[in-house]
């Protein structure tokens, strides 16, 4: 089945957890519940190996057979797009993997190497690009430090579809916009609390972890953005912004760990998040979780 990319794009792109098993070895065939029901509530396109999947603590190796299992799993019910990243030779070959598994386009992550060039990065895309056979690209963008100018070059790269917009700088995701061809989509990369400013300079759809917990109520939130009604998606949000809340401590640390506590939860265990992320929560936040999912009906 042919899928419209730009269309799946400007919906939810929904970051799938990584399951591992009790002796800490991927294990995606956990994932099985959570891709049905996600897809289900209407999810527009999943994601493997992004950073609610532990992008940075999975091997090469693992992040190939999350990509080939998930595209599995998915079949031709949604496009599937695959993060790549890490060294050039292991971001290539991992774009060749994905390719060969079936993913529709792939998430370039932001190289996080301490001396990157802005002209280098263009070269790393355009390597990734090739290896891949020509797959559409979203960049991944989660430092806006590198200026109006070298984000413009970089969508100006063939294959390059749009880029996912990862910091709270509205004004400049304007101004990133205006100085790039207008066929970009440009998809809030900071989930459901940051979606209604990222959408009123002109972003469409959103990243969101909640959908492995609570896909319905990430929907509703697109759906009330979508038909421009600001105010339900922000009556939606505030009532499961403790969930973020959670998500947000200790340096985000306990980004996934929230996620994987409520899918614990949930009864859908998909295992610890590995170090450096934060695992347990806390009493303490474990208690807050606790108290929002039953109030919200999900426990």
């Amino acid at each position: 089945m042919a899928h419209d990319l730009d269309k799946a794009l400007t919906g939810i792109s929904g970051i799938l957890v990584t399951p591992y098993d009790e002796a800490g070895e991927i294990a995606p065939a956990k994932l099985a519940p959570i891709i049905d029901r996600a897809l289900a509530a209407g999810m527009h396109i999943p994601v493997v190996n992004g950073n609610t999947g532990e992008f940075y603590a999975l091997t090469t190796d693992e992040a190939v057979a999350m990509a080939e299992a998930v595209c599995e799993m998915v079949g031709d019910r949604a496009p599937v797009l695959a993060g790549v990243g890490r060294g050039i030779r292991d971001a290539c070959r991992l774009a060749r993997a994905s390719a060969d598994a079936g993913a529709s386009a792939l998430m370039i992550h932001q190289p996080p190497d301490p001396f990157v060039a802005p002209r280098g990065t263009v070269d790393y895309v355009k390597a990734v690009h090739e290896a891949s056979g020509g797959l559409p690209m979203m960049l991944y963008l989660r430092n806006d430090a590198i200026g109006t100018k070298a984000i413009a070059d970089l969508c100006s790269v063939p294959g390059v579809k749009g880029v996912k917009w990862a910091t709270p700088n509205p004004l400049k995701l304007a101004e990133a916009k205006a100085a790039c061809d207008p066929s970009i989509v440009w998809v809030g990369g900071l989930a459901e609390v940051w979606a209604p400013p990222l959408y009123a300079v002109g972003a469409r759809g959103f990243t969101s972890g909640l959908i492995n917990v609570w896909p319905e109520r990430s929907m509703a939130i697109h759906t009330a953005l979508d038909g421009g009604d600001y105010e339900t998606a922000n009556s939606l949000i505030r009532e499961m912004r403790a969930f973020e809340d959670i998500r947000a401590e200790e340096m985000n640390g306990t980004n996934v760990t929230g996620v994987k506590a409520a899918l614990q939860a949930l009864g859908m265990d998909c295992g610890p998040t590995r170090p450096p992320s934060a695992w347990p929560l806390t009493e303490t936040q474990q208690n807050r979780l606790q108290t929002f999912l039953s109030a919200n009906g999900l426990i």
